[in-house]
């Protein structure tokens, strides 16, 4: 039995319209949702970085940032944050050491803010440059690497504006055996 070829093209068009249908109420819809979580809400970023942040993160950990909570407030001195560079240099992740207004200062890796001695639980390795001291001018951070001996962080490039944070790390998510909240 032969098929009418006017009922095949039919078919096919319905096919295609119902295709198409999908695409626009199914997956569009979630593509264009990933990015506004991508955008406002979460990120996925692997760490570029060399030994900047160990113990605590590696090169090639991959990470989950909230962006969430910076439309509340300023990062706080202790977060772990993702810094946009200006032009196409890396991509930094340090930890939040002073905010606006405060007074910083290191000293063998040591940081002082307003002249108390921090107590940084996650530096097992102190050392690289001195800095300051100096004080955080309005809208920017103080970042330094958690393994200051070996960290470009803002004893190099000064405080950084706090329009350049991406987001808050918090969870490390790879590899498996490493998944962790971070410190």
């Amino acid at each position: 039995m032969e098929q009418d070829p006017h009922s095949l093209r039919s078919k096919l068009a319905r096919v295609a319209r119902s295709s198409a249908r999908e695409l626009l109420t199914t997956v569009l819809p979630a593509l264009l949702i990933a990015l506004l979580v991508n955008l406002f809400v979460a990120e996925a970023v692997a760490i570029e970085d060399g030994p900047s942040m160990q113990p605590n993160l590696y090169r090639g950990d991959k990470m989950l940032t909230e962006k969430l909570s910076y439309y509340f407030h300023q990062p706080r001195r202790g977060d772990v944050v993702i810094v946009d560079r200006p032009g196409d240099q890396k991509t930094l992740v340090k930890r939040v050491i002073a905010v606006a207004g405060e007074r910083v200062k290191v000293r063998n890796g040591h940081a002082w803010v307003d002249g108390q001695l921090l107590d940084e639980p996650w530096v097992e390795r102190f050392g690289g440059p001195g800095y300051g001291p100096e004080v955080v001018p309005e809208d920017h951070i103080f970042i330094l690497g958690d393994n200051r001996a070996m960290s470009h962080d803002s004893r190099a490039i000064g405080p950084v504006p706090v329009d350049a944070v991406r987001g808050h790390v918090v969870l490390v998510y790879w590899p498996p055996d490493q998944v962790k909240l971070v410190p």
